[in-house]
């Protein structure tokens, strides 16, 4: 839920808060499935907020963006195809397309008042869904992955937290379906909720995704506009391991968050993560640290 006075944007939860100061209220509309708001900040640029809840900020998209993204598209040893679920503000789409060997990206929204709303207020997230490989689909994710007859290499679940619109997306006939959908070494990668707020959903998705795939990873990000700071992704896939195949050399461009260094240190979790989801986590290859 939100709350505003006159000055302060807040995201209200259980027992926390996140308030951010204000210099403009931009855009405040009810689609069908959600209120999205923007606003713009005094200290993180403009705000994207559907329901209330902060979807990104212009000052830290980049490290969400970043890390749902190239965390898969670096391991896999060719991504040609991909499909991302959600992610209407772009930033996702923006990454994706950074890797020179994709042909074709599709993304499908639910909500078009996002995606147009990004493109009024978001030119830094959205700047490349007007892309001639990009296809965009505005419908429901889960109806989509059941029509599909199409084969990905990667495919991207950019949800928002579970409830609302994007409550289908955690549910183990939808990733049964994206299960169908990916090539024989295809990644699933999703956003994982909050590993201190939002555990007990972050172990129903990791159980999930492990009644279905071979291998389930998960890693962890640092992001300044989510409660608590520390947030996860579920790495998924039909054999690649995210550190033993993951190609290091492919890196050739600097990011403003991710890095090898970042890749490889974001699958070594808190000892409290571990001891929560048990044997649910596909074990990893020893590594050496130099």
């Amino acid at each position: 839920m939100s709350d505003h006075n006159q000055d302060w944007f807040e995201e209200k939860h259980d027992d926390i808060g996140l308030r951010f100061r204000l210099k403009n209220r931009l855009f405040s509309e009810q689609s069908e499935f959600q209120k999205v708001e923007v606003v713009e900040t005094t200290g993180h640029g403009v705000l994207l907020a559907h329901d209330g809840m902060i979807m990104v900020t212009e000052k830290d998209e980049f490290i969400y963006h970043d890390m749902i993204t190239h965390v898969p598209m670096f391991t896999h040893p060719n991504p040609k195809k991909v499909l991302v679920i959600g992610g209407g503000d772009g930033g996702t789409v923006r990454e994706v397309l950074k890797h020179e060997g994709v042909q074709e990206v599709t993304m499908v929204e639910i909500d078009g008042m996002v995606v147009e709303a990004s493109k009024k207020f978001l030119p830094q997230t959205s700047s490349m869904l007007s892309d001639p490989k990009v296809k965009l689909h505005i419908q429901d994710g889960v109806a989509f992955m059941k029509q599909s007859t199409d084969k990905f290499d990667v495919i991207i679940v950019d949800s928002s937290e579970p409830i609302g619109p994007a409550t289908p997306l955690f549910n183990v006939d939808f990733y049964r379906d994206i299960n169908e959908r990916l090539v024989d070494d295809g990644i699933v990668v999703s956003q994982g909720e909050s590993p201190y707020y939002d555990m007990k959903m972050q172990k129903v998705l990791v159980k999930i995704l492990a009644e279905v795939f071979p291998k389930v990873h998960i890693y962890n990000y640092c992001n300044m506009s989510y409660p608590s700071g520390l947030w996860s992704f579920t790495f998924a896939s039909k054999g690649l391991c995210p550190l033993r195949d993951f190609s290091e050399a492919r890196v050739q461009q600097k990011f403003q968050y991710y890095s090898p260094e970042i890749h490889r240190g974001s699958f070594m979790l808190p000892q409290f993560m571990m001891d929560e989801h048990g044997d649910s986590l596909t074990p990893l290859p020893k590594m050496s640290w130099v």
